[in-house]
């Protein structure tokens, strides 16, 4: 199947590069309408519990509020004659503000959880309208409006944050993040791929490839942005896989490629041979790379799923592209595709194997065991930090202190009591809950059981909204002692709903505290099932592709080793704040949702790595060598190709690092150093020093599973170099050279 694909697009390259460049004007023209369409949340299961009692309680209560506006007064008291006629004012022009409702403040309602603990500042609380890109939009415009320049006598300084300009500012941070990275990653990943290629347009290749991966995938997003939510957040992994996955793929085909013309081979049967042979590793390798991510989905949260749907277009892109389009272009570039060179990187030019990997091995392979188990105990110290991981859901302090929603949260944070916007929201729904004397006296005794809970400060009834039916759910609000995403918190949690209800009655439980234990049930619930697809479609894929029982399981085994290992730093480093000052992050507790996206990502880029290194090892042993030279030829001739890969895939991702997004920090940080990792010291040290233990184990598998191994072959017969003129050669006589017997 291979061989037919190489025959079918090296006959019409023409053909086929008019049909990438169409593609490729559709997906840019389309897919431009995608940022538009995606979204800031997506980290709750919209079927857990306090999804349910949130939309319960705007119903009842009216819509949560979704923007914070502080006033500090520049001189005495917020309750002095001047600063309370200014925050009666900005009340009225709130309220008067379209798409704004359910507005509260200090200086009309007098509520003294509105009032900061010095009296020098007051607060307004409101809700507005919309969703997504509207949204913010709106809010966006009403903080510029609210905080504009006032007189210079203005009694009150005024600044804007809550959730919705939360959202709002964390895409417009992401989006200006990710094209600051693409400034710099694009001409830096060409530079690099100069150095490594040895020539500048063998160099442009992959970014060929990585260009039509993220278009393509950029169309994919902005259609499923149309019909279900998709998070924003999901361009970053576009442009970092779609530029790796471009790497990894062009240095096989083109490593590969100059392999064949350096043997004598004419372009394009070199491009047939490329494709028969790198081309069947790399549908090896996306549809690992697939699975994996595929896994994604069995999570609730849309944040995860829409890493799943990006990740899998832009593999299922970059793999279609890299066996089509990229042997058409080197069909019709034939020896130019050494054209402009680095003179001192002629060997990269002629595709042989690497000395220094190959020296490594013999090394590795002569000492197996003294070898690995250094490499081990490193992965297992970095592993060591990950049995303190704590979990919370991300917030304002995600993004940088500059950001005026930051700002504005720290300022509610250390100036008022916010134990009421802590509380637990309790809808108590069903025929206990009537205006009858038994049915009052039921839900009076469940607030005094309540109230008897440790950590509980205060319990009390909301009375519904006008317009909201008498008779409906009862809501009570539970405030804590204690911090919303504390241990003690997230018991309480547990406490309540354990609680006896109202006889009749069902209890539904939300607020913050709530939401983050729910979002750790959801992932953790999910997670068993998650690791036993990941694992069985790794095994599968990998016996497919190897035909033996224990390469497969060695994989899977490094691969747990290593990532576990970067989670462990992960935790060394966002969660005990270590590298904070460099990298510019406050220290918290890991998102629920961020350990399971990297160890994804991470576990699908590792077995893409793992299926370069086995294919040429296999092709070795295929060919008669036994298990330690085939060990030693494999490292040879894919070390420099994975490390490279590695290399610039891990400069690719780190360039995240410097975003101003804690997120995203996480994600560059984690994947880029997960990437290292595995392309250096699992590759090229655990990997040849396991293999050469097992020995002939490697390849072993019941008889009934057992393909037939192919006996060695004379290599077909390379086309001998023209040595007419270009133009001068009769094309009979080309023909027969092309295609000459074998003379060995």
């Amino acid at each position: 199947m291979s061989r037919r694909a190489g025959v079918f697009v090296t006959r019409r390259p023409g053909l086929v590069l008019l049909a990438a460049l169409v593609f490729l004007a559709l997906s840019v023209v389309f897919g431009a309408e995608a940022t538009g369409r995606l979204k800031t949340q997506g980290y709750d299961d919209p079927r857990s519990q306090s999804s349910r009692a949130a939309r319960v309680a705007a119903e009842r209560l009216g819509a949560s509020p979704n923007l914070v506006v502080v006033a500090e007064a520049r001189d005495g008291s917020v309750d002095g004659p001047a600063a309370r006629s200014e925050g009666e004012e900005l009340t009225r022009r709130l309220a008067a503000q379209p798409h704004v409702g359910a507005v509260a403040s200090y200086w009309t309602g007098g509520a003294a959880e509105l009032r900061s603990r010095d009296g020098r500042a007051g607060m307004l609380v409101a809700h507005v309208d919309g969703d997504g890109e509207q949204l913010g939009a709106r809010v966006e415009r009403l903080s510029e409006e609210l905080t504009g320049p006032g007189a210079p006598d203005a009694a009150l300084t005024v600044h804007v944050g809550g959730s919705a300009l939360t959202d709002a500012e964390l895409q417009d941070i992401a989006e200006s993040d990710l094209k600051r990275a693409e400034a710099v990653v694009l001409p830096g990943t060409l530079i690099l791929l100069v150095l490594a290629f040895g020539s500048v347009v063998a160099a442009a290749l992959p970014l060929l490839i990585g260009v039509l991966a993220i278009a393509g995938t950029l169309l994919v997003l902005s259609v499923l942005g149309s019909v279900t939510d998709v998070s924003v957040f999901a361009l970053n992994l576009t442009t970092a896989l779609g530029l790796g996955l471009g790497i990894d793929y062009g240095l096989l085909i083109v490593s590969r490629f100059r392999e064949e013309l350096a043997a004598g081979y004419h372009p394009r049967t070199a491009a047939i041979r490329t494709v028969r042979t790198a081309g069947h590793t790399i549908a090896f390798s996306a549809a690992t790379v697939s699975a994996a991510l595929a896994t994604l989905l069995v999570f609730p949260p849309y944040f995860l799923r829409s890493f799943a749907y990006a990740g899998i277009a832009v593999v299922a892109i970059a793999a279609v592209s890299a066996v089509t389009v990229l042997p058409a272009v080197l069909t019709l570039l034939g020896t130019r595709v050494n054209a402009w060179p680095v003179p001192w990187r002629r060997r990269a030019r002629t595709g042989s194997g690497s000395r220094f990997w190959e020296g490594l091995a013999r090394i590795v392979v002569r000492r197996p065991l003294l070898a690995a188990l250094p490499v081990i105990g490193v992965l297992l110290v970095l592993a060591a930090p990950f049995a303190h991981a704590g979990f919370a859901s991300p917030d304002d302090r995600a993004l940088p202190t500059s950001a005026a929603s930051r700002q504005t949260g720290d300022l509610v944070r250390e100036s008022f009591d916010v134990r009421g916007a802590d509380a637990l929201t309790v809808s108590v729904t069903g025929t206990g809950t009537g205006t009858g004397t038994a049915d009052r006296s039921a839900l009076e005794e469940y607030v005094r059981r309540l109230s008897a809970l440790p950590q509980v400060a205060q319990v009390a009834q909301v009375a519904p909204v006008a317009g909201a039916e008498g008779d409906g759910p009862a809501q009570l609000s539970v405030v804590p002692r204690v911090d919303p995403r504390s241990r003690a918190a997230q018991q309480l949690v547990h406490d309540v709903r354990e609680t006896p209800a109202p006889p009749g009655t069902k209890v539904l439980v939300g607020g913050p505290s709530a939401v983050l234990v729910d979002a750790k049930d959801t992932v953790g619930d999910r997670i068993p099932l998650a690791l036993a697809l990941i694992t069985v479609t790794t095994f599968v894929l990998l016996f497919g592709f190897t035909r033996s029982l224990l390469l497969p399981l060695k994989a899977i085994a490094l691969n747990a080793l290593s990532l576990t290992a970067v989670l462990g730093a992960m935790v060394w480093i966002f969660q005990t704040g270590h590298l904070s000052g460099l990298l510019g992050f406050t220290p918290a507790p890991l998102t629920t949702t961020m350990p399971v996206l990297l160890f994804c990502i991470l576990f699908g880029l590792s077995v893409d790595y793992e299926v370069f290194v086995l294919a040429r090892i296999k092709e070795a042993r295929d060919s008669g060598e036994d298990n330690t030279e085939s060990i030693v030829t494999g490292i040879a001739r894919t070390g420099g190709i994975v490390t490279t890969a590695g290399a610039l895939l891990a400069f690719t991702l780190l360039s995240f690092g410097t975003s101003q997004v804690s997120l995203l920090q996480f994600f560059g940080i984690g994947a880029g150093l997960g990437v290292l990792l595995d392309a250096t010291l699992v590759r090229g040290v655990l990997v040849p020093a396991l293999m050469r233990l097992a020995g002939g184990l490697n390849w072993w598998a019941p008889k009934a599973l057992r393909a037939k191994v192919p006996q060695p072959t004379p290599r077909p017969p390379p086309a001998p170099a023209r040595r007419c003129a270009p133009g001068r050669c009769s094309p009979i006589r080309t023909v027969v050279r092309t295609h000459a017997p074998a003379r060995r």
